[in-house]
């Protein structure tokens, strides 16, 4: 039998981020990762402070990002890879009144250090942006396919990872440990996704899941270096390579990309870009959402030993290294957690 601290489901977003936070603190921990659940791969992988539909602010984006870009500088030193894209995002304007609307949401303190008050005049003959374009600092983009391939192949280099589908029926729970096959631990964390609803411990909680379809496509004409958001975003990936996306499906929980997706994404990326582009890649996968927007993180309750990291949303790459933060203090430290965040806010 091998003795670990930590038992960790799951090696998406949420997962590496409690791994972060366990190697900065000197524990030992065990991976089980089967790579069924896709939003963190499918994931176009954007940080944005700004929630620009309504142009309002983040929830905790400051303090979000404070937390998560050193955690990814850290993986990018430790790894000697290059992961975390920083760039502005461009919010296109439809109307002198969305123009208006900008200036009055760059006026409040905590959008100022994230809303420019300069708009930016299109210079893009590729895109059809006549009221101009308002940006957004701070923001960016981790490339959290490469992110998840690199992480996982530096855990396999040392032994941390077993690469299988995790059995919830060979889960021996004692009120000082937890074993499941060779492996005893301190502690186990559920850090899986859209595939907590197939966990006996955790499918409780109240996980929505919300599918989203992303393309790939090539547009040598377009010359885009950043990300542009009207009806869809659009991002830069290097070598003519655009991220196009996302839809929003809530009844289909399959990660399978549909041709209904795609026409919708097509659609609406002609209406702002006029080049020619081709579509290579079409995927698919579902986010862990949940209905009041912020994430499920907590304790079994019944089973001190287990616990939850989850319901990331749309937003993990910000939110994960800050509630990975929060669980382990908690399991810790003893530091009671937000209630905001706290899977006991469903209790009733």
């Amino acid at each position: 039998m091998k003795k670990v601290d930590y038992i960790v489901v799951g090696c998406g977003l949420a997962g590496i981020s409690f791994c972060e936070v366990l190697k900065t603190n000197n524990k030992t921990f065990m991976v089980f990762d089967d790579a069924s659940q896709q939003s963190s791969i499918v994931a176009a992988g954007l940080y944005n402070p700004v929630i620009l539909k309504r142009f309002s602010e983040v929830w905790k984006a400051q303090t979000q990002l404070d937390i998560a870009m050193p955690s990814y500088a850290k993986i990018e030193k430790k790894l000697d890879v290059k992961v975390d894209y920083k760039h502005s995002i461009y919010r296109r304007f439809s109307s002198v009144e969305e123009q208006n609307l900008w200036f009055t949401a760059s006026d409040k303190p905590s959008l100022e250090p994230f809303l420019s008050t300069d708009i930016k005049r299109n210079t893009n003959k590729y895109i059809d942006a006549p009221f101009g374009l308002g940006e957004v600092l701070r923001a960016g983009r981790v490339d959290t396919e490469f992110l998840i391939s690199v992480y996982k192949k530096d855990l396999r280099s040392k032994g941390s990872i077993q690469e299988e589908g995790f059995h919830y029926s060979k889960l021996n729970i004692s009120d000082s440990d937890v074993s499941y096959k060779s492996i005893i631990a301190k502690h186990i964390v559920f850090a899986e996704g859209f595939g907590v609803k197939q966990n006996p411990y955790f499918n409780h909680i109240p996980l929505n899941g919300t599918k989203g379809e992303v393309l790939t496509i090539k547009a040598p004409d377009l010359k885009l270096d950043d990300a542009l958001k009207s009806s869809v975003f659009i991002i830069s990936i290097g070598e003519d390579l655009y991220k196009v996306g996302a839809t929003y499906e809530w009844t289909d929980k399959t990660n399978t990309p549909t041709e209904n997706a795609k026409e919708e994404l097509i659609s609406k990326l002609k209406t702002f870009i006029t080049c020619d582009f081709e579509v290579i890649d079409h995927r698919a996968g579902i986010r862990p959402t949940v209905i009041d927007r912020r994430p499920l993180v907590g304790r079994h309750p019944n089973n001190e030993n287990l616990y939850v990291l989850n319901g990331l949303g749309t937003r993990g790459v910000m939110i994960g290294p800050y509630v990975a933060q929060k669980l382990f203090n908690f399991i810790e430290k003893n530091i009671e957690l937000d209630a905001e965040i706290d899977i006991n806010r469903f209790e009733n």
